[in-house]
């Protein structure tokens, strides 16, 4: 493993974790087809860059995502890793009542057998609906689940700032996992600081905005009909915030072309990297990849310097000038 890869601590897991990790979504579905041999080729890549942080979920994929990550993890040295998952939205419907005790153990029994560990490392409530972050039983359960050695912490994924505000008050809560780039900045006014001042880890997803921010995509690119940058550009399938950021793609790709004009260190991915690990109260942020090629160039915005004064400027006029209406009032 890579020894300049700079570490963070999840302070109620006890445990520090790469600034980058590698985020597992695309490993399971929803991304276009990646094959099991490429998948192992990532997770290896990324380890080998210095990434000790792998984020999936149960439902990525069905359970392939876990499967793949599990045996990747023990193949190569369990205690080396720490590996975060999510449960909640196998919830059928999805809604607050589903949230019981049996339905929680079933689905960590489920997390449990694809990953391999008998205690898991760090379990989020996966985007629950808003009503579950107000509910005392849904943590006192959760409680249980720990005191059980089912797991050595819980945290949650959300879709809102306010959701956030509301986990982070939680005495036990772990992590926060949140959307934050530089398309969605909402998240600097309020979560950072509170979270650093209770001690909860901020994992940020969507760094990339699905990708837009590689400056790779034009008005005419297209994606195949299993990638959700196809299937819920209009939040056809879950929140629309999770594609694209929730920008629209014809304003997003503008932003990109943007923002890749902007400074010089490394690639527009790897600035767009950059500027999250640079704020405060980030613990790690999770990209994906489809390549192992590009989990060693994301694990490489590590090494880059700080982001700029002017660099900072620039991007916060990007974002109010293309960006702050389409996205800011609504997450």
């Amino acid at each position: 493993m890579s020894a300049s890869m700079e570490h963070r601590p999840i302070p109620r897991l006890g445990r520090d974790v790469s600034v980058v990790g590698q985020g597992c979504w695309q490993l399971g579905a929803d991304w276009g087809e990646v094959a099991d041999d490429t998948a192992t080729g990532i997770l290896a890549a990324a380890a080998d860059a210095g990434v000790t942080f792998f984020d999936t979920a149960d439902v990525y994929g069905d359970g392939r995502s876990e499967r793949l990550v599990g045996e990747f993890v023990h193949d190569r040295g369990r205690e080396g890793f720490v590996v975060a998952t999510k449960m909640g939205r196998r919830a059928d419907p999805h809604v607050p009542e589903q949230f019981t005790a049996d339905n929680l153990r079933r689905w960590n029994d489920r997390s449990r057998e694809n990953l391999r560990d008998d205690t898991l490392d760090l379990v989020q409530l996966h985007c629950p609906p808003t009503p579950v972050y107000s509910t005392d039983a849904v943590f006192e359960i959760l409680d249980e689940m720990v005191a059980e050695g089912r797991m050595r912490a819980y945290g949650v994924s959300v879709e809102t700032v306010d959701e956030a505000l509301t986990a982070i008050r939680r005495e036990h809560v772990a992590s926060v996992q949140i959307i934050l780039n530089v398309l969605r900045r909402k998240p600097l006014e309020q979560v950072l600081g509170a979270a650093a001042d209770a001690g909860v880890a901020i994992i940020a997803r969507v760094p990339l905005a699905s990708g837009m921010l590689s400056g790779r995509f034009g008005a005419d690119t297209t994606f195949a009909p299993d990638d959700h940058r196809a299937f819920n550009r209009h939040g056809e399938a879950f929140d629309v915030g999770e594609t694209f950021s929730g920008v629209p793609y014809d304003v997003g790709v503008q932003a990109a072309q943007r923002f890749a004009a902007i400074g010089s260190h490394g690639t527009p991915a790897q600035r767009a990297l950059r500027w999250i690990i640079d704020q405060p109260g980030v613990t790690t942020v999770i990209p994906g990849a489809s390549r192992p090629e590009q989990a060693v160039a994301n694990a490489g915005a590590a090494a880059l310097p700080p982001t700029s004064a002017e660099e900072l400027i620039a991007y916060e006029r990007l974002y109010d000038d293309l960006i702050r209406e389409h996205v800011h009032d609504r997450w």
